[in-house]
C-alpha cells in the first residue's frame, strides 16, 4: 500500500472494480479493459484508469489487466484478503437479516457474533449464530480481537452502543441507526439509511 493519501471518494469505488473483476473471473475470463470494466459499471475508462494508477501501474497500453493479477492487487489494497470477523449489534429486523446474508462469505467478512438486550432474543439462533447478551459486548468482542461490527440498533441506542465498541477496540463502524454518531478520529464510521437514498432517487420522479 502506497504511503499519500488517497481521496475517501476513490476508495469507495475499489469494491465496485473488485466485484466486476471477480464476476468476470467466474466468468472465466483472464484479462479486461477499463473501457470493458467501465461499460459494465457506469463509470468513465478514463476514470478507471486514474483511479487505478493512484496505486500503481497494474495494466500495458493496448493488452489490459489480467483479471486475476489485478483482483489479487485490489484485494490486498482494500486488506480482504484474508476473513475479517465481524460482529453485529441488534437482532431485530436489520440485524436478523444481516446475519442470515450469506453475500460476505466471499468478500472477506465473516460475521461470528450477534448481540442484543432482549430477554426474548438472548440465548436464541439466528442461522449458526446464538443471540449473546448486549451486557457482555465489550468483554467478549475484547476475548475475540474483533475491529469491525455492524450496529443495527434503534437511534436511542446508537450512541451508548458505539461508544461502547470502541471501548471494545472496535475500529470500524457500519451504522444502519439514521442518526450521525460521535466517534473518535481513528474510528472509521459508515452510514447505510435507505429512506436518504429513497428520497434522493424521488427527486427525479414526478
Amino acid at each position: 500500500m502506497v504511503d499519500k493519501k488517497i481521496p475517501d471518494i476513490i476508495i469507495g469505488r475499489l469494491p465496485k472494480y473488485l466485484r466486476s473483476l471477480q464476476r468476470m473471473d467466474r466468468e472465466g475470463r483472464l484479462v479486461t479493459s477499463s473501457k470493458e470494466m467501465g461499460e459494465r459499471l457506469g463509470i468513465s475508462a478514463a476514470q478507471i484508469r486514474k483511479d487505478l494508477s493512484q496505486f500503481g501501474e497494474f495494466g500495458k497500453q493496448g493488452k489490459g489487466y489480467s483479471v486475476p493479477f489485478l483482483i489479487k492487487q485490489l484485494s490486498e489494497i482494500l486488506h480482504v484478503n484474508h476473513d475479517w470477523e465481524v460482529a453485529v449489534v441488534g437482532a431485530g429486523d436489520i440485524g436478523s437479516a444481516v446475519a442470515h446474508y450469506k453475500g460476505f462469505a466471499n468478500r472477506g467478512f465473516k460475521i461470528v457474533l450477534l448481540f442484543d438486550n432482549d430477554p426474548q432474543r438472548i440465548g436464541t439462533r439466528i442461522g449458526e449464530l446464538t443471540i449473546q447478551d448486549y451486557s457482555l459486548l465489550i468483554e467478549t468482542i475484547q476475548e475475540k480481537g474483533i475491529k469491525i461490527a455492524i450496529v443495527a440498533v434503534p437511534v436511542t441506542s446508537a450512541q451508548e452502543v458505539t461508544d461502547n465498541l470502541v471501548k471494545a477496540g472496535v475500529k470500524a463502524i457500519l451504522s444502519y441507526a439514521p442518526v450521525i454518531i460521535n466517534h473518535p478520529q481513528d474510528v472509521y464510521v459508515q452510514y447505510i439509511d435507505p429512506s436518504i437514498h429513497l428520497q434522493r432517487m424521488t427527486y427525479y420522479l414526478d
